[in-house]
C-alpha cells in the first residue's frame, strides 16, 4: 500500500460520492477477512490504516489473564508487564502479524470483500437520495419496456412503471421524456427500487402546484382529487384567503393553467370544483355540469350516503358516460351518492299530497330537515 492508494480513494470518494472512511472501514474489514481465511488464523485480528501514508499493519489482539488457556487469545499479566510495566488483567495488547507473503490470493479476497462494502455504499446512498423524491414529480427518459414495465432512466437508477401506472392510450419509446410520480421506493438487496406511476391521483396534485403558485404557496389547498387515469379527473380546491376564488385561480386566465395540466396527461379531462363545508352543497358541486334541486341525507341507516334529486333533463348529465360523474363525484365527496331525477321524488308530506302545487313544494321542501337545497337554490 502507499499514497497512490489514499489518493484512489480520494478520487473514488469524489466520483462516486461515497464516503472514504466508509471504504477504509470496507478495506480494513477485507484484510481481516482474508488474513484469517488464506493463514488458517482465526484468532481476534485488527487491522490499522495509515490514512497519510497508505500502510497497512495487521495484528492478532490477545487480552492479558491471570493464567493463559489460549496462547493464541492471551496473555500472561507476567508476560505482558515484560512488555510494558502499565498492563493490567483486562487489557488487550495488539502484535504484529502482517505476513511478509500477503500475496495474490490475499488482495483478491481484499479485493472482492472492498467491491462488495462499495456496491453496498453507492446502493445505500441511491437509496438515501431517490427516497426523497417519493411522493414527487421526477421528470426521466424512458429506456425500454416490455410485457410488465415501462423502464425509465434518472441518470444513477432506472426506474419502473407497472402496467396499472401506464394511463390507457399513452405509447412510450425509447428516448421519451416522461414526468411521473414516484410512488414507492425500496432497498432491496438487488439495490434500491423505484417504482413511479402515472395513474396516481398525486400526479395531478403535483402537477397543478407546478403550474399555480396560489396552491404551491397555499393560499389555494386541493381537499381531494377523484381520477380515471387518462378519461377525466374531478378535483376540490377551497381558499384561505376569502378574496380569492379558489376555482378561477386554479384554471388560470383563459383556462391556461389547467390546460397545462390537461396537455401533460395528454387531453384528459379535468373538472375543477369549490369545496364546500356543507355537505350538500359540496355534493351540488362535485356532480358539475349537471344541475342539482336538492339533497337529501339518510342520517340514521347511513350518514355518509345521499339522495341527489335533478331536473329529469339533467339525470344522464349527472349519472355521466357509463356512470363516470356520479362515481367521480362519490369518490371527490366520501358520499354514496344515489341520483333520482325530480319526477321520481315526492317533495310533499302524504298528508298534504293532496292539495300539492308548485308553491306548496318548494313550501314542503324547506319545511323538510332531511332535505337540503344547495345555497345558491336556497336563496
Amino acid at each position: 500500500m502507499s499514497k497512490e492508494l489514499v489518493d484512489a480513494l480520494s478520487a473514488l470518494e469524489k466520483e462516486k460520492g461515497i464516503d472514504k472512511n466508509v471504504i477504509i472501514e470496507a478495506m480494513e474489514a477485507a484484510l481481516v477477512s482474508a488474513y484469517k481465511r488464506n493463514f488458517g488464523q482465526a484468532q481476534n485480528v485488527d487491522v490499522s490504516f495509515n490514512e497519510r501514508t497508505g500502510d497497512f499493519h495487521v495484528y492478532t489482539v490477545k487480552e492479558v489473564v491471570p493464567e493463559v488457556a489460549d496462547e493464541r487469545l492471551e496473555i500472561s499479566l507476567e508476560d505482558a508487564e515484560h512488555i510494558n510495566k502499565g498492563y493490567e488483567l483486562g487489557d488487550h495488547i495488539n502484535f504484529e502479524v502482517t505476513p511478509s507473503n500477503f500475496g495474490r490470493i490475499a488482495a483478491q479476497t481484499a479485493k472482492q470483500v472492498v467491491m462488495q462494502r462499495v456496491r453496498e455504499a453507492e446502493r445505500n446512498n441511491i437509496y438515501d437520495e431517490y427516497s426523497q423524491y417519493q411522493d414527487e414529480i421526477i421528470q426521466g427518459v424512458v429506456q425500454r419496456s416490455d410485457n410488465r414495465f415501462v423502464y425509465i432512466n434518472f441518470g444513477r437508477v432506472e426506474a419502473v412503471m407497472g402496467r396499472a401506472d401506464q394511463m390507457p392510450g399513452e405509447v412510450y419509446r425509447p428516448q421519451d421524456r416522461l414526468k411521473v410520480y414516484v410512488s414507492k421506493v425500496e432497498n432491496t438487496t438487488k439495490g434500491p427500487q423505484i417504482f413511479v406511476s402515472r395513474t396516481n391521483a398525486g400526479l395531478v396534485k403535483r402537477l397543478f402546484e407546478q403550474e399555480v403558485p396560489e396552491i404551491y404557496d397555499g393560499t389555494v389547498e386541493i381537499v381531494s382529487i377523484a381520477r380515471e387515469a387518462g378519461d377525466r379527473t374531478k378535483i376540490a380546491v377551497k381558499s384561505v384567503n376569502p378574496d380569492v376564488d379558489p376555482v378561477g385561480t386554479t384554471v388560470g386566465p383563459r383556462g391556461q393553467r389547467v390546460q397545462a395540466v390537461v396537455d401533460e396527461l395528454h387531453g384528459e379531462n379535468i373538472d375543477v370544483v369549490k369545496y364546500e363545508e356543507d355537505p350538500s352543497d359540496f355534493i351540488a358541486n362535485a356532480l358539475n355540469p349537471a344541475e342539482v334541486i336538492a339533497v337529501q341525507f339518510d342520517d340514521e341507516t347511513n350518514p355518509k350516503s345521499c339522495i341527489v334529486i335533478v331536473p329529469d333533463y339533467h339525470l344522464s348529465l349527472a349519472i355521466g358516460k357509463k356512470g363516470q360523474n356520479a362515481r367521480l363525484a362519490a369518490k371527490l365527496t366520501g358520499f354514496r351518492i344515489d341520483i333520482k331525477p325530480e319526477s321520481d321524488v315526492e317533495f310533499v308530506d302524504d298528508d298534504n299530497a293532496t292539495a300539492a302545487d308548485d308553491s306548496d313544494n318548494d313550501a314542503e321542501l324547506n319545511q323538510d330537515p332531511d332535505l337540503q337545497l344547495p345555497d345558491d337554490e336556497q336563496e
